[in-house]
């Protein structure tokens, strides 16, 4: 039996808290599960204490039997020490524009802050004009 350690969602409309479970993974999300080891509540400031709250003793117990820590929660123990950091790759650049969109784009920006200087020139002939 595939068994994970996720995130089970509670908590009301736009008010999230997560328990942190061993299910197995062919289950839904919120559905059974077979043991909480914890809690994350993102609506606490990063640095309190309540934000994560682990059983550091039963997460290790259900890693030597097996049990594979999603994504989040391997970041939540990476930094209890329980496991070690996962390696973020870098992200792709296929969301920015073309060399030749940027190259549009650079010349528009010029093109603004030349008028710009343009029409800060004359106001500050103008200013010199009545004193």
């Amino acid at each position: 039996m595939p068994v994970r350690i996720r995130l089970a969602r509670g908590g009301a409309k736009k008010r999230p808290f997560y328990r942190i479970v061993v299910a197995d993974s062919r289950r839904s999300r919120d559905g059974k599960f077979i043991d909480q080891v914890g809690t994350y509540n993102p609506m606490l400031p990063k640095d309190s204490p309540e934000r994560v709250k682990i059983d550091v003793e039963k997460t290790k117990d259900w890693i030597a039997k097996g049990a594979q820590p999603s994504d989040r929660v391997t970041l939540f123990l990476s930094k209890l020490d329980v496991v070690e950091k996962p390696v973020i790759t870098e992200k792709t650049k296929k969301h920015l524009p073309k060399k030749k969109a940027q190259e549009r784009l650079a010349a528009a920006k010029e093109k603004e802050e030349e008028a710009k200087k343009a029409a800060e020139a004359p106001a500050e002939a103008d200013d010199k004009k009545t004193e």
